[in-house]
């Protein structure tokens, strides 16, 4: 059985940081790709990082420039650093990773809170 465990969210101030992990653990053998979604209330949920098997990264226009997807290869874990946060950032985040074997799978999500 694969789990993805996310940790990181919480209450931030405009203009602070907060980084997003995602760990999966189970019979995986290693992660392939991965990204970040989130999803404020009334809006769907949209891609706003994402990184390739080599390594490769891509953002959306929203967040480039403050948020920095990584991964560590060993821990099977996925990051999202956040940085100069605003309230449009408030959202639920969530991880999505694809595996060595073919399947993909979801975290469970981490409430991201921006304000003052």
């Amino acid at each position: 059985q694969v789990q993805l465990v996310e940790s990181g969210g919480g209450l931030v101030q405009p203009g602070g940081s907060l980084r997003l992990s995602c760990a999966a653990s189970g019979t995986i053998f290693s992660l392939r790709s991965g990204s970040w979604h989130r999803q404020a209330p009334g809006h769907q949920r949209e891609l706003i990082a994402a990184i390739s098997t080599t390594g490769n990264t891509n953002y959306a226009d929203s967040v480039k420039g403050r948020f920095t997807i990584s991964r560590d290869n060993a821990k099977n874990t996925v990051y999202l650093q956040m940085n100069s946060l605003n309230a449009e950032d408030t959202a639920v985040y969530y991880c999505h990773v694809w595996t060595s074997l073919g399947k993909d799978y979801w975290g469970q999500g981490t409430q991201v809170t921006v304000s003052s």
